[in-house]
């Protein structure tokens, strides 16, 4: 008996949803972040008025000084949906345990100078209350921002930042022991260089405006804190002093920062190009709390890098500038 295999081409009858179609067209195939994305927040038949706050409905554009005509214009370049994310993200934790793995088995944090270790101990360990500060702050900004598009990447950031704080908390054990977590929560609480900071943190987990929060956590503060310890003291100054273990253990904070920041960029540009008045309450925003994380982080350097702490702290302030300008924010 013989067998004819040939290949039948079935053209689908349609290429998407028709939400997604009628923002692409009918005749274009969406892909998995656009179906996972556009119009997937409900937008009618709310039963009622929050009980906690019956001024707004439970989605609701006024919660926000920032107006956008469609709050889908936003786009993630990173083309984030949850399955994308997750798969990302384990690529990633593969390769921070592998680097966990290297220095520990090796014992190259036995090799750490010990007045070295005490800064990055020093230094480090409190950071972990501001990746858990971060994680509410973005949270929040998913249960109360409008729009899937805006909401749904700050939950993928939420949970990243509770990883940054796993991550800190086990190069805390590797580099010292249980007591040192306490020593570093003790200082988070009561040593003076870090209550501006402390501060900060608080006073962001009480902002009503989903869009400002989105500004002061996402934009300002993890835009100086990140390239300022990570990127600058870790990689730059410490690694130069004998401190490459540290950087191979903390190499997650610098790749997930150097990915981050394209999608605030991209949505800081967004809504700055929607209006005028958009431009200038952005600018008002970034401005007051860039200054604030600037003045907060400044005691915190200079742990590690003493009176250099004013230079590289005014140096990443210069390119934090940069950044926004290119954002079509201006400061």
């Amino acid at each position: 008996m013989q067998i004819d295999l040939r290949t039948v081409t079935i053209k689908p009858l349609r290429q998407t949803f028709d939400n997604i179609a009628r923002r692409i067209g009918a005749d274009k195939p969406a892909s998995r972040y656009q179906e996972g994305t556009l119009d997937m927040q409900q937008e009618a038949n709310y039963h009622y008025r929050p009980t906690w706050d019956p001024d707004h409905l439970i989605y609701d554009r006024d919660r926000t000084a920032i107006r956008m005509a469609d709050w889908y214009s936003f786009k993630d370049p990173r083309q984030f949906y949850y399955g994308a994310y997750t798969l990302a993200r384990a690529k990633q934790q593969d390769t921070a345990e592998a680097n966990f793995d290297f220095v520990e088995n090796r014992g190259l944090a036995a090799t750490l100078p010990e007045d070295l270790r005490a800064t990055v101990l020093q230094l480090l360990l409190p950071l972990r209350h501001v990746a858990w500060g971060a994680n509410m702050n973005n949270a929040a900004v998913c249960a109360y921002g409008y729009g899937t598009a805006f909401t749904q990447p700050c939950i993928y950031q939420a949970m990243d930042q509770l990883g940054i704080a796993q991550y800190l908390t086990r190069v805390g054990l590797l580099l010292g022991d249980v007591e040192v977590l306490d020593t570093a929560k003790q200082s988070w609480m009561d040593d003076d260089t870090w209550q501006g900071l402390r501060r900060y943190v608080e006073d962001t987990m009480v902002l009503k405006d989903p869009f400002e929060l989105f500004v002061a956590q996402n934009v300002a503060l993890d835009g100086l804190l990140y390239p300022l310890v990570y990127e600058t003291i870790i990689d730059d100054v410490l690694s130069a002093q004998g401190g490459t273990p540290v950087a191979m253990l903390t190499q997650f904070m610098t790749d997930w920062h150097a990915e981050t920041r394209k999608w605030t960029d991209a949505t800081m540009k967004t809504a700055a190009a929607e209006s005028g008045d958009n431009k200038e309450v952005l600018g008002t925003w970034v401005t007051h709390w860039r200054d604030r994380a600037a003045s907060a982080l400044l005691p915190v350097a200079r742990i590690a890098v003493g009176e250099r702490a004013d230079e590289l702290t005014a140096e990443v302030v210069q390119q934090f500038n940069a950044r926004m300008a290119k954002a079509g924010v201006a400061l």
